[in-house]
């Protein structure tokens, strides 16, 4: 196998401030909890960043968010992302992050996959969740990227995201993606 400590990595991660459902409650994030930890691992890797975003925004209030993203997973929609990965060619690894909604990735996410051919590159998930895990997302991933090399993720429960730093390290390192 590759030594992927040496490969050029990019994060791309999908994250949403604003209300969010913390521990049971709703509570307004400054910071999206998929964002922080695509920093550490931004931090511990030295990896490229690309934040997923869309054209139309998703709203602010948590309910009226939850129910656009359940329209989008039944219509199996494919939201129009912002902004693009110009060199994606020049990645080898991907860390993929975003928040689990309704079982799976966030619809923008699916965009982000399909946007480009990731054949022959490996794809290092990492979901951020309320009790869930990474529901069926990462069978989505191996579903829309067939030819990419699929590693094992992490899923971090989004009250930890702020001292999950250990656990994100640990998990790389496993990986032999740090030494």
């Amino acid at each position: 196998m590759t030594n992927l400590n040496e490969e050029k990595c990019l994060v791309a991660y999908f994250s949403r401030a604003s209300n969010n459902y913390v521990s049971g409650k709703i509570v307004n994030l400054p910071v999206g909890n998929t964002k922080v930890v695509a920093g550490m691992v931004r931090e511990i890797t030295g990896a490229d960043v690309f934040q997923i975003d869309t054209v139309k925004s998703y709203p602010k209030d948590y309910s009226a968010t939850t129910n656009v993203a359940k329209k989008e997973l039944n219509d199996n929609a494919r939201p129009e992302l912002s902004s693009h990965v110009e060199n994606m060619d020049s990645y080898n690894v991907i860390f993929l992050g975003y928040p689990n909604w309704w079982g799976t990735m966030p619809m923008p996410v699916f965009t982000f996959l399909e946007e480009y051919d990731l054949s022959g590159k490996t794809i290092v998930p990492f979901c951020t969740h309320e009790g869930s895990g990474f529901g069926r997302s990462e069978k989505d991933i191996a579903k829309l990227c067939p030819e990419a090399t699929l590693l094992k993720g992490l899923s971090i429960h989004g009250s930890r995201v702020g001292a999950a730093k250990k656990d994100v390290t640990d998990w790389l390192n496993k990986l032999g993606i740090i030494s």
